[in-house]
């Protein structure tokens, strides 16, 4: 399973295909990034493609690796019995995807696009991608170094990383953004507007790095849970409630300043904690295990739910913006 390892942040860019590593170094000049080196394609770019290596906290031998591939998104992680999905499935084992990516987050992404609504279709026809890795020991060959340094924040990684982010929007061929540990995908102006907006408010950038999944569970229950909490070093957490008494976007918006909540608090939630809804009655979150390995396995038509953050309205805290017309939450598969 992936897991901060080799790498400890990973996102993405979804490309046409054409994306050059001389677009990519353009952009990354323009917007005054220094490059330290240029490697070469590894060979097999499930490993990397064509790469640039951008200084992050040399003083601990922490770089950002950008590479980028001629190859789509490979979803199913190598689930296929092949040399190339072999060679896949090894490269995803060790994190060469992303630290939390896991086979079918694409697809999870698009059905849970709930703050971009094109994003359903995101990425469909895509033929490349950007990948954005941070590690602390490439090229470290005997040196005593960490996997995690001293001092390590994740908040400043992800920072970082979304700065990267924006510069490379402006890379010819760049068609969305996708962050694998999370599910998230937005385009351009909506990561931009999510970005400035947080900026203003002295806010963290959650709904760019950290998803909400929403689920029919039974006739009478929906499920919700987040996906990429361990981005922050944080637990995903579930929330189950009657269709009845709970609006979704209370319980989105209450889940996710949690995360908020605990990542200032720079630890986890403690079992049996409780936690005061937006509603009058008391909910019992609880971290999630179960939904990382369900997939959802109907799309849907409409509800009405309101989503933790839009691109037309600055959010307190994580979020809580009007009604959008979004699809009916997947039923869950059986495990």
């Amino acid at each position: 399973m992936p897991h901060k390892g080799q790498f400890t942040q990973g996102f993405a860019l979804l490309t046409n295909g054409q994306t050059t590593i001389e677009d990519i170094r353009q952009a990354l000049s323009d917007a005054d990034f220094e490059i330290a080196r240029e490697g070469p394609t590894s060979g097999n770019w499930q490993f990397g493609g064509d790469a640039l290596l951008i200084p992050f906290r040399p003083e601990v031998n922490g770089y950002l690796l950008v590479d980028v591939v001629d190859q789509p998104w490979p979803d199913s992680m190598g689930g296929k019995d092949t040399e190339s999905d072999a060679m896949t499935l090894g490269a995803w084992s060790m994190g060469f995807f992303g630290p939390f990516a896991y086979p079918g987050g694409l697809e999870r992404a698009r059905q849970h696009s709930w703050a971009w609504a094109e994003g359903r279709q995101a990425g469909l026809n895509h033929h490349g991608f950007i990948r954005l890795k941070m590690s602390y020991i490439l090229g470290a060959g005997d040196k005593d170094v960490k996997v995690l340094p001293k001092e390590y924040d994740p908040l400043e990684e992800l920072m970082f990383l979304s700065q990267v982010t924006l510069a490379l929007f402006e890379t010819p061929g760049v068609l969305c953004y996708f962050n694998p540990s999370g599910e998230v995908l937005r385009d351009a102006a909506g990561f931009r507007a999510a970005w400035e907006a947080c900026r203003a408010q002295k806010k963290v950038p959650l709904p760019l790095w950290v998803n909400v999944r929403f689920f029919n569970l039974t006739e009478s229950l929906f499920l919700m849970d987040t996906v990429g909490n361990g981005q922050l070093d944080l637990q995903d957490m579930e929330a189950l409630f009657p269709k009845s008494s709970h609006d979704p976007g209370d319980v989105d918006f209450y889940l996710r300043n949690i995360t908020h909540y605990l990542q200032k608090l720079r630890r986890g939630l403690k079992s049996g904690e409780c936690w005061r809804t937006p509603l009058t009655r008391k909910l019992r979150p609880r971290t999630s295990r179960r939904l990382n390995r369900i997939a959802p396995t109907i799309d849907a038509a409409t509800t009405a739910y309101r989503p933790a953050f839009s691109a037309a309205t600055p959010m307190m805290s994580s979020g809580k913006l009007p009604n959008i017309a979004f699809s009916r939450p997947p039923t869950v598969s059986p495990v």
